[in-house]
């Protein structure tokens, strides 16, 4: 029992009993309303949809007495474009229909519509939601990358929404009709998850958490996971769990319920997830200490450059977007067999591998971890000292996978962050992968501009005009830049 006031009631945070599998939760609401109000309200729909209730009912007081009840439940599919059902109002008295045979029949319906064996076989069942205030067609583009990277998490896209706004919601991100259309949308499809492409402030975080019991993750997070499910050396876990950390530390001043829904699955992945009950204080221990784990590490990592340096071996260093084929073509230019996937983010650690270009010169070249649009802060801090790497290269190939529509956006991202990490300097040389994929005249144009060299990284008689051009490229910068200067105050 809940008591109200003259004109709401607040209904508190309910356990997660009977929510599995997207079916109604087992529990259903009856109020009442004063002064004389009649019928269902918009609050109404909004808590029956959002907490899946099995019904709400309303009952009008008139005259201190009971007058009328008003009956609504949800559908298993929508009628007449609408996903709940009004029942006959009648007077309370003269109720014919069976609330339980009712409610029980609407369950099978669910089930029928959605078994219960297929929602709940252990596998993140997604919404993807994406609010801007831009042009659609850049809202479009980032979702489409969201969708991979939703798929590079293993997790099973049901449907995307996009939503265009003057200004942001700032507490629900999206408008509350839409998030109420969105909650009605996982019901019927069986999603466990909502995954925002916008990152969530912990307020914003909170208040959609409130109104749903479904797990809500933002971008940030979700690429966090990747990473977590993707490192495997000592230095790339304490780099993932130093990240999650920072961005879960001002979410802890909201734990609450909402935060419990983020421990487990999807976005609570890695070695942060067992860190995420703890108090601030701990955590901030926790980063002081992993930090100076990163430094002895990142020291050792400075060792092994300085002998190398000592022998007087170019280094070649691959960047770009992710997934445009870095480690595919270090694969076929070394014969190595590094781990290369048609996913983001598949390397995480950096490889390096020995190189001899035709002209007997030997290099060193490295794979680096690749960018994105939007990577959070506290990951590109983190890897600092891996990114350390680029700062020993004599030249960077800027790997592009030209096959994709949006390249040339995704080589400004690339050069935006080369820039702030102030690797911009450093001669570059653009690659243009998966030159087979384009057609003829984007060939001709692309060979006409003179932005690259068209390579194809799975086939290695397309890479000799890039052996020579980076070649010549890499004796013209050794030769004007003469022995390698100190930096950040070492001893030449």
């Amino acid at each position: 029992m809940i008591v109200g006031d003259y004109d709401r009631i607040t209904i508190p945070a309910l356990a997660q009993v009977g929510t599995a599998g997207g079916r109604l939760r087992g529990l259903r609401c009856v109020h009442t309303m004063l002064g004389g109000a009649s019928g269902v309200s918009e609050e109404d729909i909004m808590d029956l949809a959002c907490l899946r209730l099995d019904l709400m009912a309303i009952l009008t007081i008139k005259d201190g007495l009971p007058d009328v009840l008003h009956a609504v439940h949800l559908m298993p599919r929508p009628v007449d474009g609408r996903d709940w059902a009004a029942l006959p109002p009648v007077h309370p008295a003269n109720q014919s229909q069976s609330c339980i045979a009712l409610i029980e029949a609407l369950e099978e319906e669910f089930v029928r519509e959605r078994p219960v064996r297929e929602v709940d076989r252990g596998k993140d069942r997604a919404i993807l939601v994406s609010v801007t205030t831009g042009p659609r067609s850049e809202a479009e583009e980032s979702m489409a990358e969201l969708v991979e990277l939703a798929r590079s998490a293993g997790v099973e896209v049901l449907a995307r929404v996009i939503q265009r706004r003057k200004h942001i919601h700032p507490r629900f991100i999206l408008g509350r009709g839409k998030l109420v259309e969105i909650v009605l949308m996982s019901l019927r499809l069986g999603a466990n998850l909502l995954l925002f492409d916008q990152e969530l402030s912990p307020s914003q975080i909170r208040s959609v958490t409130d109104h749903t019991d479904l797990r809500v993750i933002d971008r940030t997070q979700l690429i966090l996971d990747i990473f977590a499910s993707r490192a495997r050396s000592r230095e790339g876990k304490l780099q993932i769990e130093m990240a999650q950390l920072k961005y879960m530390l001002p979410k802890l001043t909201t734990r609450d319920d909402a935060l419990s829904r983020l421990t487990g699955g999807i976005g609570a992945r890695g070695p942060g997830e067992t860190r995420l009950e703890i108090d601030r204080r701990r955590i901030n221990d926790r980063i002081t200490r992993l930090g100076k784990e990163l430094k002895a590490v990142g020291e050792q990592r400075y060792h092994r450059r300085n002998r190398r340096r000592k022998r007087d071996v170019p280094v070649i260093s691959l960047v770009g977007y992710t997934n445009a084929g870095k480690s595919t073509l270090l694969n076929t230019l070394t014969k190595s067999e590094i781990q290369a996937e048609d996913l983001l983010f598949a390397t995480l650690d950096p490889t390096s591998r020995r190189l001899r270009f035709p002209e007997d010169m030997e290099v060193i070249i490295t794979d680096t971890v690749g960018f994105i649009r939007h990577l959070p802060a506290d990951l590109l801090k983190a890897f600092e000292s891996t990114l350390e790497e680029l700062f020993e290269a004599d030249l960077l190939l800027h790997v592009v996978d030209v096959s994709n529509p949006a390249w040339r956006q995704q080589v400004g991202v690339v050069e935006g962050l080369l820039a702030e990490l102030g690797l911009d300097a450093i001669p570059c040389l653009k690659v243009l992968n998966k030159i087979d994929r384009v057609s003829p005249e984007e060939r001709v144009q692309m060979a006409i501009s003179g932005e690259g060299v068209g390579i194809s990284a799975l086939d290695e008689g397309t890479l000799g005009p890039l052996l020579v051009r980076a070649q010549e490229m890499l004796r013209g910068s050794l030769g004007a830049a003469g022995p390698v200067p100190p930096r950040n105050g070492e001893v030449a």
